[in-house]
């Protein structure tokens, strides 16, 4: 996978997110912390807590050669607007890291150790891939429960990212 096409897609990865976080920023408290059925997390907060925390562990592991060893704590990210703010300098972060990589690197395997311990190793363009799919999953999961109150974020599709961009 060409980098630059890497890049397109988180691109489109933060494009998405910020879609999402739009229409969850006039949520109630109440709705924002709800369990709502067909969540893997149990609520949005839940449900964006992990995203986020997946994100960073990844990046950490892709990009810097680190290995963390427990997601985001929900306590880093008590509000909204916390979280919020915390998502924006994390999507600086990775796009600026992922703006150093090479084809070649893209092409390299990548071993680390999972949240659990566990040795890994993958080719680092297929961790990136995973990376954004496992975005899609929790933005569609988040996606639904918004439209059930209400504020649909409308499509977050990448052909819609395109033709906008």
């Amino acid at each position: 996978m060409q980098r630059e096409a890497v890049q397109l897609l988180f691109d489109y990865n933060a494009w998405a997110n910020e879609r999402i976080l739009a229409a969850a920023e006039g949520l109630s408290e109440a709705q924002y912390n709800a369990d709502v059925p067909g969540l893997s997390h149990g609520s949005i907060r839940a449900t964006f807590v992990h995203a986020l925390g997946a994100e960073i562990i990844w990046r950490r592991r892709c990009l810097e050669g680190v290995s963390p060893t427990t997601l985001l704590p929900a306590a880093e990210v008590p509000t909204f607007a916390a979280l919020r703010q915390r998502w924006t300098v994390e999507d600086i972060t990775l796009r600026a890291g992922l703006a150093r990589l090479t084809d070649d690197a893209l092409a390299a395997p990548l071993a680390y150790t999972t949240t659990r311990g566990t040795p890994m190793q993958d080719t680092l363009w297929q961790v990136l891939v995973h990376v954004l799919n496992h975005g899609t999953q929790h933005r569609a999961e988040v996606a639904v429960a918004l439209t059930a109150f209400g504020r649909s974020p409308g499509d977050v599709d990448l052909i819609v990212y395109l033709r906008e961009k």
